[in-house]
């Protein structure tokens, strides 16, 4: 992959500690089913390099969940997930993504869908994973946040905030102890650690911002 020796010298970088992060939000931030196809299927595609996006499976929100909007030849789906309803989060799963943690998104939104509050999804996620509906990930793989039209949730903050284009491995069940942190692992950054859908986050050194003196922010994902 193109973008692994760029971020080779960054793979300590935590979330963090990416200036880049801003905690305004767009006024009319909103993205949902009415959000027409053709710029669902634009902000799907900006989640990975373009030759990847190109050959992708494409899915986009409609009134009843996501759609497949065509079909792909590379074993890539991209999205735009929404950990919760307030955010937009452009994805692009590989092979391995695609067969397991996509399969939490489309679940979540078929529950939406159909007026399940956000207390009963969790619910049906958890019970997912204990019942084998919902797998980890079985192996190492990445899935692409490459757009620059992420606003995803900040637990800091407790808000939704704009976060840069970054790079997601999946690493199932790691915990800082893991990396031999006795506390919160910072270097590299674990979303959602000690769960099955661990993941360790790289942001290009591209898209990071060059004034150090901005508010950090962090990355609440899955």
């Amino acid at each position: 992959m193109r973008f692994l020796s760029m971020v080779l010298a960054v793979l300590s970088l935590p979330c963090a500690c990416v200036a880049a992060a801003r905690s305004q939000t767009p006024e009319k931030l909103q993205f949902d089913a009415s959000v027409p196809r053709e710029r669902q299927i634009e902000l799907a595609m900006s989640a990975a390099p373009a030759e990847v996006a190109a050959k992708a499976t494409i899915y986009v929100l409609g009134h009843a969940g996501y759609e497949k909007a065509r079909d792909g030849s590379n074993g890539f789906t991209c999205l735009v997930a929404r950990e919760y309803v307030t955010t937009q989060e452009p994805e692009c799963f590989d092979a391995e993504g695609s067969a397991t943690l996509l399969q939490v998104d489309l679940r979540r939104e078929e529950l939406r869908a159909q007026g399940k509050s956000e207390a009963e999804i969790a619910a049906d996620h958890d019970e997912g994973y204990r019942a084998g509906r919902f797998v980890a990930p079985r192996k190492p793989g990445i899935c692409y946040m490459l757009s620059s039209e992420n606003w995803v949730f900040d637990p800091s903050q407790k808000k939704v905030i704009h976060f840069p284009g970054h790079l997601m491995f999946y690493a199932p069940y790691m915990t800082a102890r893991d990396l031999g942190y006795e506390g919160e692992a910072v270097l590299p950054y674990l979303v959602a650690p000690g769960t099955p859908e661990t993941l360790m986050i790289v942001v290009p050194e591209s898209q990071t911002d060059h004034n150090h003196s901005a508010k950090n922010g962090s990355h609440s994902h899955r």
